[in-house]
């Protein structure tokens, strides 16, 4: 059984995923059925690497995107290029560290804090 900090890091992380999800109008069943997929494959993960669980949120998050990209498409879209016509995904950064955020790769800037897309 996972320790309570990997448990408390995976909730938090699940909450915030469906908090842009639902911000994005896209938390139905299969897509919250991916999200739970990705939590499970994360808490094997972090119970290898405890130390992780400060990572675990951009991880999930990049899950999250990379299973929505194989079933339904690039998420989430950045608005203010989709709206210029350069419709894209956002990405997460840091890859690999704490407070990952929803970054325009084309413009460099940071649109949100993971969990809280507008």
């Amino acid at each position: 059984m996972a320790s309570p900090e990997i448990e408390a890091a995976l909730h938090a992380a699940r909450a915030l995923i469906l908090a842009d999800l639902t911000a994005r109008d896209v938390a139905d069943a299969a897509v919250v059925s991916l999200v739970e997929n990705a939590v499970t494959h994360r808490r094997w993960w972090l119970e290898q690497w405890p130390d992780g669980t400060e990572y675990v949120l951009g991880l999930v998050a990049q899950d999250v995107q990379d299973a929505l990209l194989e079933a339904y498409g690039r998420w989430p879209l950045c608005e203010a290029c989709a709206t210029a016509g350069d419709p894209h995904a956002l990405g997460v950064e840091p890859e690999l560290g704490p407070e990952p955020h929803w970054v325009c790769g084309k413009e460099g800037v940071a649109v949100a804090a993971v969990g809280h897309l507008a």
